[in-house]
């Protein structure tokens, strides 16, 4: 499988984390796991479609996709050739974009053409004009498209009043508590809880988690930490606590799971 990051127009830094591309000839079925990470995509397979497996049975996939926040782990499973393109948002950019209320696309991921909004479609048929360029011309190409139509949106975009409290979790890489995010937001807890809902889908103190759960595979890329060091900088009480929520996002023991595998999870929490 060829794996590619493409990084976004500067001015659309508040919007998209990155574009990201997949590509694979082999016909071969395999079995990948995806483990949440805090972003939302939009997704749009050009070759043969995957199938996935949330809630204990496997659903064959649409072609183009929206994928909201993940609470726990889900598997993928291709049905031929892989060729995938995808935008990877910032955590309140599809309501912000879109007028998207996300708590209903948590643990979901969603036909783009059931979805009536007039710019998804619009962005659907932007990218079906790059589909039949050979793969060998993608990435440039579908960077331009993909920018120009962003670049475009923008401007109307609804304000983020989640703008302070999200960057509060990234900064402190999710150590966080829920009243240091209220008055970064400049509301109260229960104000807060309601704006998480509706811009991010989950609770803030939930979303908190994921980011410290994230920060986990920096530190190991770093390889300059023992388990001991991970578990007190990624801010765990202890090591059991800490191999309690490595276990609900990945359904593995951290000492078991391989961190340099070539393979989707650590593609996407590759930061």
């Amino acid at each position: 499988m060829e794996f590619t990051k493409i990084a976004p127009h500067p001015n659309l830094s508040g919007f998209i984390e990155c574009y990201w591309m997949m590509y694979s000839d082999s016909l071969e079925r395999g079995v990948e796991k995806i483990i949440p990470d805090g972003f939302t995509e939009i997704i749009f397979n050009y070759r043969d479609v995957y199938q996935s497996k949330i809630s204990g049975e496997w659903r064959l996939q649409s072609p183009n996709l929206l994928a909201g926040q993940l609470r726990t782990y889900f598997y993928l499973q291709n049905t031929g050739s892989t060729g995938s393109v995808a935008i990877k948002l910032k955590p309140a950019a599809l309501t912000q974009l879109f007028s998207l209320s996300m708590d209903q696309y948590v643990d979901r991921i969603v036909d783009l053409g059931s979805l009536s909004h007039p710019e998804l479609k619009g962005l659907a048929g932007a990218v079906g004009s790059w589909l039949s360029r050979e793969h060998a011309q993608a990435e440039a190409h579908i960077k331009e498209v993909l920018d120009s139509f962003f670049l475009g949106l923008v401007h109307n975009a609804m304000e983020n009043p989640l703008k302070e409290p999200l960057a509060l979790i990234f900064a402190s890489n999710g150590k966080v508590t829920v009243a240091e995010m209220a008055a970064a937001a400049k509301v109260g807890e229960r104000q807060l809880e309601r704006l998480f809902k509706k811009y991010v889908g989950l609770s803030p103190k939930y979303y908190a988690r994921i980011i410290r759960f994230n920060y986990i595979f920096s530190l190991i890329k770093a390889g300059e930490s023992s388990w001991a060091e991970i578990v007190y900088q990624s801010g765990y009480y202890d090591q059991s606590h800490f191999i309690r929520n490595f276990k609900a996002f990945t359904g593995e023991d951290p000492s078991s799971y391989y961190f340099g595998e070539k393979n989707m999870a650590n593609f996407f929490l590759d930061k």
